[in-house]
């Protein structure tokens, strides 16, 4: 798998390729999604109904400065 620097730098990404062991977010699906909750991770973006994607700004932002 490519590291997350060869990745584009605007688009979308799903949650697979954002959390490890494919991505580069070493934490669980749970965690994740309690991060969201409590603004430690960025917000999702609905693309439709089964679709839920985060912005490549936000996660890169997200590493660089690492969860507030």
């Amino acid at each position: 798998m490519p590291c997350f620097t060869e990745r584009p730098d605007t688009g979308f990404l799903r949650l697979s390729s954002i959390l490890a062991p494919h991505g580069p977010i070493p934490v669980s699906k749970s965690t994740w999604w309690a991060g969201i909750k409590d603004g430690r991770f960025p917000k999702p973006v609905k693309l439709g109904a089964r679709i839920t994607v985060w912005r490549v700004e936000d996660i890169r932002a997200l590493i660089e400065n690492g969860a507030r």
